[in-house]
């Protein structure tokens, strides 16, 4: 039922800048927190953003913060996270997920977007 689509991921240099979006369906997409969270290569999963139902509040992990901006148009049932200043560390696939926000639990996912950031 629920359905969330990632897009945007590709091959980025050093300090480059990237927007990736998630198409969301299946639900009502305003009654939900979404986040981003995303998994380097021989890594676990790393919470990345969360917004809240109507953009509201947003939380960023530490390294993210004034490089990552996450927002929402709920119009368009779209979710995105604009990235800048992306360092090699930033490379993962990144999973758009729908959370209950309250304990930062996922309760759905999609098959997530490679980012590659690499010179």
């Amino acid at each position: 039922e629920v359905q969330l689509v990632e897009s945007g991921g590709t091959l980025v240099q050093p300090g480059g800048s990237l927007r990736l979006s998630c198409a969301a369906s299946g639900f009502t997409f305003d009654d939900y927190a979404m986040a981003w969270v995303r998994q380097a290569p021989g890594k676990g999963l790393e919470w990345v953003s969360d917004i809240s139902w109507n953009g509201g509040y947003t939380y960023y992990a530490q390294s993210m913060k004034d490089r990552f901006t996450i927002s929402r148009e709920n119009a368009k049932n779209m979710l995105y996270l604009q990235m800048s200043s992306l360092k090699s560390e930033d490379t993962a696939v990144y999973y758009c997920a729908k959370i209950r926000d309250d304990i930062k639990y996922v309760t759905s996912w999609g098959q997530g977007t490679q980012v590659t950031v690499s010179s």
